[in-house]
């Protein structure tokens, strides 16, 4: 065997041999939760909700970190009447349970009026919206599966990166987020 073909060979079988460790270190680094917990009905999981837009608040109640990205459920209580703009997500399937109040929810070519008790599903890839109707408290619980960057994007919102951005810079920031804004929203809510 000529010498640059026994040390590819080397590096090969090296590689190889190194690949069930590389597993082994992933696997140590992920950091899933092994046991059940408790979020009370008001609070949120780590104890410090998300504040978007005046009056509309995000509790946590499955975060993406306890599922590696599986998940993330959480609470939205909204004061003012409107929703996003209308916005399809890359890989995320999205499922509204309405807890309180009255909301439009388009998916694809249909709208739902949903009060109370009332869950609509939104898959992958459809475009979709939704708009908080009248004067009262509106409260959707809402579950991103798989999780994909939705509760690190809304953290970000919370936070005012958006507040000086370019429609532009605001539409890349949702892409690299895992979804694009396809048209305006339903109602009168500021766009996200």
């Amino acid at each position: 065997m000529k010498r640059n073909g026994f040390l590819q060979f080397l590096l090969t079988v090296g590689a190889m041999s190194a690949a069930p460790f590389r597993s082994l270190a992933a696997a140590k680094e992920r950091k899933r939760v092994t046991e059940g917990f408790k979020v009370d009905s008001t609070a949120d999981r780590f104890g410090s909700p998300i504040k978007l837009f005046e009056g509309d608040t995000f509790t946590t109640k499955i975060s993406t970190k306890d599922t590696e990205g599986d998940i993330y459920v959480f609470e939205s209580s909204r004061m003012k009447e409107g929703g996003p703009s209308l916005h399809t997500h890359f890989e995320q399937d999205e499922w509204w349970y309405v807890l309180k109040g009255t909301f439009m929810i388009k998916v694809g070519e249909k709208t739902y009026e949903a009060k109370a008790g009332d869950s609509v599903f939104g898959p992958r890839m459809v475009p979709h919206s939704f708009s908080k109707v009248g004067e009262e408290e509106g409260k959707l619980l809402m579950i991103f599966q798989p999780a994909g960057k939705m509760e690190e994007f809304f953290t970000k919102i919370s936070q005012g990166i958006a507040k000086n951005m370019t429609e532009a810079e605001q539409d890349k920031l949702r892409e690299e987020h895992g979804f694009k804004r396809v048209g305006p929203p339903l109602g009168t809510f500021k766009k996200w």
